[in-house]
């Protein structure tokens, strides 16, 4: 069947939709038919937009990226919580669409938030962060979040669940003792895992140092990821 001449479709009802049917039936349900009839069109009509599913997948991505919540520098402290609140937000995103974390791994959109990356960069310099110590800050959290999201949205965890609650104590005691011993969620042991790491990675710079400023430039994730719209 031909490719209708003009588009019948806008290129953010295709990325809704796609969402919207991995959320509620998984991502090995998505298809260009399945999703054609989500929108009640010919799956030709796709086409006007993206060149095949792999590039439908990608605006999935970062879909889910745009979604992060970016919180207001004034509400914390300093840098780590700063940074704490940032990855936790990225984090929420991913578990709000836990069907669709596996797409992260493979269209993890960097290239896209590459004036993102370097803001932070810039912030991080300005702290007192060696600059030798800036891409392992980056890329470090980056995993450590995604790695978060990827754990706990394969095992339908919404964040609330401590670690290692499965532990039996008949094969397992020191395990458990130290779940026990835990007294934080998931969400909390993550929090504190990235507070652990960024003292580690910039042990110079002082727990006191303030959140960045440059409110704008961290606001501009959304515009930078989101593409031209055709009617």
């Amino acid at each position: 069947m031909a490719r209708p001449s003009k588009p019948l479709i806008r290129r953010d009802a295709v990325v809704e939709a796609s969402l919207r049917i991995i959320d509620t039936e998984g991502l090995d349900a998505f298809s260009l038919p399945r999703l054609a009839r989500e929108l009640n069109v010919q799956a030709p009509s796709l086409y006007h937009h993206f060149q095949d599913k792999a590039e439908i997948l990608k605006a999935v991505a970062r879909a889910i990226v745009v979604e992060t919540r970016v919180p207001d520098p004034t509400s914390v402290p300093n840098w780590i919580e700063w940074l704490v609140a940032l990855n936790l937000a990225f984090r929420e995103s991913m578990l709000r669409h836990h069907n669709a974390v596996p797409l992260l791994l493979q269209f993890m959109p960097r290239d896209m938030l590459i004036r993102n990356y370097n803001e932070s960069a810039l912030y991080l310099v300005e702290i007192g962060v060696p600059v030798e110590q800036v891409v392992l800050i980056l890329d470090g959290l980056d995993k450590l979040t995604l790695g978060a999201g990827i754990t706990e949205a394969m095992h339908g965890d919404n964040g609330g669940n401590r670690p290692f609650a499965n532990a039996n104590p008949a094969t397992e005691p020191v395990l458990v003792a130290a779940v026990a011993a835990n007294q934080r969620s998931a969400t909390g042991t993550f929090a504190e895992s990235v507070r652990s790491f960024l003292r580690g990675a910039a042990p110079g710079v002082p727990d006191t140092a303030p959140p960045p400023q440059h409110w704008g430039a961290f606001g501009s994730a959304v515009t930078d990821l989101k593409e031209p719209t055709a009617s």
